[in-house]
């Protein structure tokens, strides 16, 4: 799933918030006083944020809960009482015991109560058939046991100094002042994911384009030539064992990469998952600079195909 959306129409991102009690599967409403309904929790994008980016700082400003983010649920569109057309992205999110027990939320002016219910019974509390379809969509994903998942997530280095103005080696070109914005642009969005491993091309583009994630995340980037763009070229690439890996140890993980090199590694999540290679997953290896596909895997049932495919990039200027 690709996201894009132009400046005329209004984007807002939420999520599906769900945890497990006594063995059933509870999702989150939010009961708002002001427009006398209930519904998911969601908010409006702001100026240089990223729906992902938005989904997270809006659950924790109405619900008082800190989350990462697990699947896209696909969006609701419809028509504003303005007239002005709205888009809002959805993913799923599970909330640990943990996230609970910190919960900041207190009823206020907005937000008059949180409600955690069954998804049948929040189905039927609902006020609008939108929400209820992408309750729907979760419903599935949760008969299906694919709710809990983990991601791999790829991402193109920002935009360098092209080869034909640089002197030195190939793997030394460093990013443009723009491929600089872009890095620091992704960092937040990426990190809604919340990776726990960060791994790059050996090559300073790359090592460059991570550096803001890393820093946001306390984390350390492993740096590894096999699946840089010389590997690439001198046909030395290690992508399955660096793929497979991270497979196996079912957490949420960065890989920075070239252009080149990164079908490869969609493929090799492809094969390590029994994803069939079509049209939409080759369109998502087809990554501009500074751009990214999460692929979200399940953890119960990490051969029966990916769960969701979703690409994004940098906020639009």
């Amino acid at each position: 799933m690709t996201l894009v959306a132009g400046p005329s129409i209004v984007q807002a991102a939420g999520a599906v918030c769900w945890r497990v009690r006594n063995g059933k599967t509870e999702v989150l409403l939010v009961h708002r006083d002001a427009h006398k309904d209930v519904s998911l929790p969601k908010g409006k994008v702001d100026p240089g944020e990223t729906p992902p980016q938005t989904a997270v700082r809006e659950i924790s400003e109405e619900t008082g809960l800190a989350i990462t983010l697990g699947a896209p649920l696909g969006t609701t569109e419809y028509t504003m009482p303005n007239g002005r057309a709205k888009i809002v992205y959805y993913w799923s999110a599970e909330i640990s015991d943990a996230a609970l027990a910190a919960s900041t939320f207190a009823p206020n002016d907005e937000i008059a109560a949180l409600q955690w219910l069954p998804i049948d019974a929040a189905r039927a509390a609902l006020s609008y058939d939108r929400d209820q379809d992408v309750l729907d969509r979760f419903a599935a994903r949760d008969a299906a046991g694919t709710t809990r998942t983990f991601p791999v997530i790829v991402l193109r280095h920002g935009k360098a100094v092209p080869p034909g103005s640089w002197d030195g080696p190939d793997s030394t070109r460093p990013l443009l002042h723009r491929g600089l914005e872009q890095s620091q642009n992704v960092a937040p969005a990426i990190a809604a994911w919340g990776p726990v491993t960060l791994i790059s091309s050996t090559a300073t583009r790359c090592l460059t384009t991570i550096e803001p994630l890393a820093t946001l995340m306390g984390l350390e980037v492993k740096a590894k030539a096999g699946i840089s763009q010389d590997a690439y070229e001198d046909d030395t690439a290690r992508v399955r064992h660096v793929v497979r890996k991270r497979l196996e140890k079912k957490r949420a993980a960065v890989i920075c990469s070239h252009g080149p090199v990164i079908p490869q590694i969609i493929d090799e999540v492809a094969g390590g998952t029994g994803t069939p290679i079509d049209a939409a997953l080759r369109r998502a290896a087809m990554l501009s600079t500074s751009e990214y596909t999460v692929m979200h895997v399940s953890i119960e049932h990490p051969l029966d195909g990916l769960v969701a495919v979703e690409t994004h990039g940098p906020a639009l200027d």
